[in-house]
């Protein structure tokens, strides 16, 4: 990379080489996003990347949470500290002044909407006491600090088609009740919730009253899948669509009968109601019967397509994304010089999420892809034998963190409101997990001096490191 004086970076060259197994599967794919999102969250002007996926006598692989990001940004991040030892700025300063902007344009032609980085970096260095920490702490103690971005789903379809990627239909019942029907799943991450909670808004009533769905197309309208952190925005766009249409037909049938505009009726505590004539109300309800009465059969479908931006990439089939999220996370560990165990002792973690619609649920997606970083900063390692078998073919011997592991994790929501998600939404399952393996491996340099470049950070590695650094050391002073 390359660095003013000042802090500006200004170049980037990057080499990928990925083991993938015996068979393509996803690696092409993986092999793009190793690249093709480095110039994010910092401005980069002049870039240049070159992956190799490499057929290997392994298990064939595939995506997972943070799908091709997670490995480059520890490398950069890691990195980017190193710099900034080098011409002596802050590294938390160093990544703040090279936050990219919003409306702005990545060398590479990612579109950048909505960025909160700056934010995110302020909010989690207060809640840490970063400033009075950084390289002040007793001996064998440390605190570090990284930042990341990640997409709101791909741009591009898997399918290389012009229909819509997400959509949604939402049936009203003359009860006041309401069936939404889509193709999404939810395995974990509360995208029900998220569906329910954005077609109660528009239509001014409780979540409770709404029915999520989830089935195939046999049922639903055509969904593409919970993958790339794209439920969200898309889906959730598609569902807003759906219930607005939905809404316009109720306030108009309420206009109707009061003689009065749309625009005057309002949808809000499961009451249509005249702002300002307190005697005009009605029940959700009875505004329902009385839209069926005059409309038929309520019902809408909701649909979401990205826009189209760019053509800088050549063949271009994945990626990039309508709007990305922004993470920064603060971690602070001790670490024993004796047998080379490193403890963490807590996590910040802020995420520019656009809007949390739900603030609990993002604070638990946040919480879990921190607790993924922990494992595979720490425990999680794939090895394998000469003959390519695994050496952790089963839970019971590849090892991920208990509650005895994971440090204590405080979730910190900032919203920049994005001007494309659903009433400013963007994804918050993926991006909060892209920054804890390099915030770890920085705050254990600032709590012993070594760089550890290779995860998970094992005690065997540790000790090997803090050996080589005594020897140098002493080959010094000599």
């Amino acid at each position: 990379m390359g660095i003013t004086q000042d802090g500006r970076i200004t170049a980037c060259d990057f080499e990928a080489i990925t083991p993938g197994g015996a068979y393509a599967s996803f690696g092409v794919v993986t092999a793009y996003y190793l690249g093709v999102f480095m110039p994010l969250p910092y401005k980069l002007d002049n870039y240049k990347f070159e992956a190799k996926r490499l057929y290997t006598n392994h298990p064939p692989c595939g995506p997972k949470r943070g799908h091709g990001a997670i490995q480059p940004r520890f490398a950069l991040e890691l990195h980017i500290d190193k710099l900034a030892h080098a011409i002596g700025m802050d590294p938390a300063e160093l990544r703040r002044i090279n936050t990219v902007e919003e409306n702005s344009e990545t060398c590479n032609g990612l579109r950048i909407t909505s960025v909160a980085l700056k934010e995110c970096i302020d909010l989690v260095k207060e809640a840490s006491d970063y400033d009075a920490k950084k390289g002040s702490l007793e001996p064998n103690r440390g605190i570090g600090l990284a930042a990341s971005a990640y997409m709101c789903g791909a741009l591009h379809p898997i399918y290389q088609n012009e229909m819509p990627q997400s959509a949604v239909q939402v049936l009203l019942d003359r009860s006041g009740s309401v069936a939404i029907y889509a193709g999404t799943a939810d395995i974990g991450q509360g995208s029900n919730h998220m569906l329910a909670a954005l077609v109660a808004n528009s239509l001014g009533i409780s979540p409770e009253q709404c029915v999520v769905l989830e089935a195939d197309t046999g049922l639903t309208p055509v969904d593409l899948g919970s993958y790339s952190s794209r439920v969200t925005f898309m889906a959730g766009n598609a569902a807003v669509d759906a219930a607005e249409k939905l809404s316009e037909t109720i306030r108009s049938a309420v206009a109707t009968k009061w003689e009065c505009e749309p625009t005057d009726v309002v949808l809000a505590d499961s009451i249509a109601k005249h702002p300002s004539d307190p005697e005009r109300n009605m029940p959700f309800e009875q505004a329902v019967i009385l839209a069926e009465s005059q409309k038929g059969t309520l019902s809408a479908v909701g649909h979401y397509t990205p826009p189209k931006i760019g053509s800088r990439f050549r063949r271009q089939s994945v990626g990039p994304s309508p709007a990305y999220s922004f993470t920064a996370q603060v971690a602070e560990v001790v670490v024993d010089p004796e047998t080379g165990i490193t403890t963490i002792e807590k996590i910040w973690c802020a995420h520019d999420c656009g809007k949390a619609i739900n603030p609990v649920v993002v604070e638990g997606q946040i919480e879990g892809s921190v607790y993924m970083g922990v494992g595979e900063a720490m425990i999680e390692e794939h090895t394998f034998q000469a003959q390519g078998l695994h050496r952790a073919p089963s839970i019971l011997e590849y090892k991920i963190p208990t509650v005895h592991d994971t440090p204590e994790i405080i979730s910190l929501i900032v919203e920049s409101n994005d001007p494309e998600g659903p009433h400013g939404a963007k994804e918050a399952g993926e991006g909060p997990q892209l920054a804890t393996v390099p915030a770890i491996g920085i705050a254990i340099h600032d709590a012993c001096g070594i760089w550890l470049n290779e995860a998970p950070f094992t005690p065997e590695k540790l000790l090997r490191a803090l050996e080589r650094q005594a020897r140098r050391q002493n080959k010094a002073a000599k």
